[in-house]
């Protein structure tokens, strides 16, 4: 039976709390929050957990840090950014977010979420073999060719040094919707696109953005890019 979790060591997080989402926010806007509540009102995430991006805001302002460090809307909130453009002072109610989430132990992050950045960060987030998505790239390829003529000179390629384009996929596809990869590659064959994919470093939904570590979201991107350059292909196209 796994271990439960340990319990969140507020003491330890409180002393961070006003000195992280300040460094953040280095303009101090946290107390410009009129209460006016338009961030409220195109806030996807409103009123899950008991919480929205104004009540947020309050309890942060009003020194309320155990409530804020404790609130797991913070994994509700999408960080859409529709509460910033909103808001008449400008608050980046989403940076304060990452930044909360960031703070949070890692056994005390949403295991799927941990887990899906814990195994991007060696490869993919589904943790597939990368030669099994070559694998299904080719076969879903070769089933496309010979059961649609009109597809016959269809291309996927992987590896393509020279091409124009790199293309990324969601891991989820390959690994459980093969077929709706097919769309993407008609769109761009129709359209004359020189693209190619890569047995390394495919993923394209970054998911350790979403823990709030950016050391690890850097490492992925990095090593994509990486993938890119080596390639020596010119334009980079993130399909997530």
């Amino acid at each position: 039976m796994a271990d439960a979790p340990k319990p969140l060591d507020l003491d330890r997080l409180r002393t961070r709390l006003k000195e992280r989402i300040l460094g953040a926010l280095p303009d101090g806007r946290l107390d410009y929050c009129l209460t006016c509540g338009l961030c409220v009102s195109g806030c996807p995430a409103s009123g899950l957990e008991g919480m929205d991006p104004r009540r947020l805001l309050r309890l942060l302002v009003f020194g309320q840090d155990d409530d804020v460090l404790a609130t797991d809307w913070i994994y509700a909130c999408t960080m859409c950014q529709r509460c910033k453009y909103a808001c008449p002072m400008g608050i980046d109610v989403g940076r304060i977010v990452y930044e909360l989430r960031g703070m949070r132990p890692r056994d005390r992050r949403p295991r799927n979420l941990q887990r899906s950045c814990d195994l991007q960060k060696a490869s993919n987030s589904t943790g597939i073999p990368d030669e099994d998505f070559v694998w299904v790239v080719g076969d879903v390829l070769e089933e496309v060719r010979r059961n649609e003529p009109e597809w016959a000179d269809l291309q996927a390629p992987i590896d393509k040094h020279g091409a124009e384009y790199f293309l990324n996929q969601n891991a989820k596809e390959p690994t459980v919707e093969p077929e709706e990869m097919v769309h993407l590659w008609k769109i761009l064959h129709a359209a004359g696109v020189d693209w190619t994919y890569a047995s390394r470093w495919w993923d394209g939904a970054n998911y350790c953005l979403f823990p709030g570590d950016p050391a690890d979201w850097e490492l992925t991107v990095r090593r994509q890019a990486e993938m890119v350059d080596s390639l020596g292909v010119r334009y980079y196209i993130n399909t997530e």
